[in-house]
Parts: structure tokens; sequence; C-alpha cells
């Protein structure tokens, strides 16, 4: 593709209480190495932070900046806002707490035309600038931390059932429809649903790397893993083919992890009436709780790109993000999730 083919590019952005990660996003995405035209529309959400005086310094600074109100702060209607007020054929979906590689956009936009998607995606490159968040961000690479999908943890280039961001041609609003609204989070994998029923590919490319820094408090990471299985919960009562055996696993955890904690303080009393069987199922209940730590300790020992500080430190990260989890996705399962959003943020 020669320069004079590229086609311009709109990166859409929904943005809430970011004022410190807000610049370094916005400058990575307009210093992409790619010679198409460009532009960055900011969805602004009502920050209680200096987040709008940021951007409107991005905007001052450079004209391919543009804002937009996103009164009701939340992502899908932020996303929908910006892209209805963007002009270029290809849509980019941007955040906050990433960073693109150089190559990023160039990248995507050869695979999306070399292969015939209509929305690619790739690795979400975890990062982290202390040691609580590059612990955070060793438990995401970890297939131990978030389940171990394709963006997270790596696979092979090829059809993906959904992308990390994503790499639009704007026909496919058009065509499918824009984010469901009613989704205040996994409204990607949704959106990705009604491209694949639609006949189109949604792909993952291994090559695009976008830096994301991760929460970098337990109290904020907790409430992002309560929300985040909170709304798998609901897509899972919405779409029951859309839901796998690894969202099952967490609850299975909790649940024995909790059963077999109740059985270290019962079995001990059981008196001699109880029935072998009875006896039997308690003594094995108390190994889930010590399988589950076993593996909390297999996980932090064997993870990558974590020194042995972070390594420790995982070994509260990673329940941190297990139990909300599982408890917000039996939550959302069952009861759905309208009302659910981990506070003071937007991002999904």
């Amino acid at each position: 593709m020669t320069s004079t083919q590229m086609p311009g590019v709109s990166y859409v952005m929904p943005v809430l209480n970011e004022a410190d990660y807000l610049s370094d996003a916005v400058h990575s995405i307009l210093n992409q190495d790619y010679a198409g035209d460009k532009e960055m529309i900011l969805a602004l959400g009502p920050s209680v932070d200096n987040t709008d005086q940021v951007a409107a310094a991005l905007a001052a600074e450079d004209s391919r900046v543009r804002l937009v109100e996103n009164p009701r702060g939340r992502t899908p209607i932020g996303l929908n806002l910006a892209i209805k007020a963007s002009k270029f054929p290809i849509v980019i979906r941007v955040d906050a707490h990433s960073e693109l590689e150089p190559s990023y956009t160039a990248r995507g936009i050869e695979t999306m035309f070399r292969v015939d998607a209509h929305d690619v995606g790739g690795l979400m490159d975890a990062r982290g600038k202390n040691p609580l968040q590059r612990s955070i961000a060793a438990a995401y690479h970890s297939p131990w931390g978030l389940g171990g999908a394709a963006y997270h943890s790596g696979a092979p280039e090829g059809p993906a059932e959904s992308a990390y961001l994503g790499i639009f041609r704007r026909e496919v609003f058009d065509e499918v429809g824009f984010y469901d609204e009613s989704l205040w989070r996994a409204q990607d994998w949704e959106l990705c649903l009604r491209i694949r029923q639609a006949g189109h590919k949604v792909w993952f490319d291994p090559e695009l790397r976008t830096g994301y820094y991760p929460r970098d408090e337990f109290d904020a990471l907790a409430a992002q893993s309560y929300a985040s299985g909170v709304w798998r919960g609901e897509l899972a009562r919405r779409y029951p083919a859309g839901k796998s055996l690894r969202h099952d696993l967490p609850p299975l955890m909790v649940a024995g992890t909790a059963i077999g904690s109740l059985a270290l303080i019962i079995e001990p009393f059981l008196g001699r009436k109880t029935k072998p069987t009875v006896r039997l199922l308690w003594k094995l209940a108390k190994l889930a709780p010590v399988a589950y730590a076993g593996l909390v300790v297999y996980a932090s020992a064997t993870a990558t790109r974590a020194s042995t500080k972070e390594k420790f430190l995982m070994l509260r990260v990673l329940p941190t993000i297990h139990f909300p989890w599982a408890i917000g996705f039996v939550k959302g399962r069952l009861k759905g999730a309208q009302g659910t959003l981990d506070k003071g943020r937007v991002r999904s």
C-alpha cells in the first residue's frame, strides 16, 4: 500500500478521570508512523480531576484533536459519540491507559486489507510504572490471571472471537450498528459477535502490540475485576453460546475454596456416627483451598517479566482478580448487570 493509497484514520477514545495518562496516550497516537491523515476524537465524561483541562490543552496544541461531550460518562456512549463525530474511513478504538507502538496503525490497516477483515486487534501488552502495577501486568500476561485470552497471552495470527480495542472499517458500523449502549462493559465482544454474524472477519494479529497500564491500587483492581465479572455474567445471560469453560472456572474455584475452608473447621469435630462417605467428602473438600493456594504460588513463581518483589505481590494480586470476578460473574449471570460500574473509570 503506497502513501497515496493510505486511508485516513479516526482514533476514538472515551475519557474519564485520566489526567495522569491522557497526554502520553494521545501523543503516542498522533506520532504513529503512518502517512495517511489522522484525527483524534476524545469523548469527555464528567471527570472530577483535571482531565478536561488536559484535553483542552491537547486540542489547542494540535488541530487534529477534537472534543465531544459525554455527560453520562459510559464507555459505549462515548465511543458512539466519537465515531459519529469522526470522518475517516478507518476507525481505531484507543484507550487513555494505552500507548500504541509506532507501527500499530500501519500494520493493523495492512493486516485488515491483507486478510479482508472488518475488525483487527492485537496484544494487550500490560506494563507498569511501579512494582504493584508491574505485578498486576504480570498477572494479566499469565494464563492463570485473566484466563489466557489470545490478546493477553498471545496466539497465532488468525480469526478471533473478539479483538482488543479494534481497528474497524467505518462501513461496518453502518451495516451492523454501533456499540450497544446498554452494555457498560464487554461491549466490544458483543459488537464483534454482530460483525461475525454478518459474515465478516474479526482478526487477531500478534504483531500488533498496545502498551496498557492497569490499575495500580488493590481497591481499584478489585472493583474493576468485580465489574468485569458482572458484565461477563450479563453477556452469558444474553448470549449463552458466548460462554466458555474458562468463565465457569473462577466461580467453581470460589465455591470450592469456600466449602474447603468450612471443611477445615467442621471436619475435625465430626462424630463417630458420621457416615464414612460424608467424612471422606469433608476430607476431600479440605484440599480445595490448599490446591488454590498452590496454584497462586505456582503462577506467581513462574510469572515472566516480574521481579522477585513483584512475584510476591502477585500472591495478593491474583486472588484480588479471581474472587471479585467470580462473585461478579455469578451476580451478573443470575440477576443481571444494570447499575454495576467500577467507580471513577470508564474503561472496559
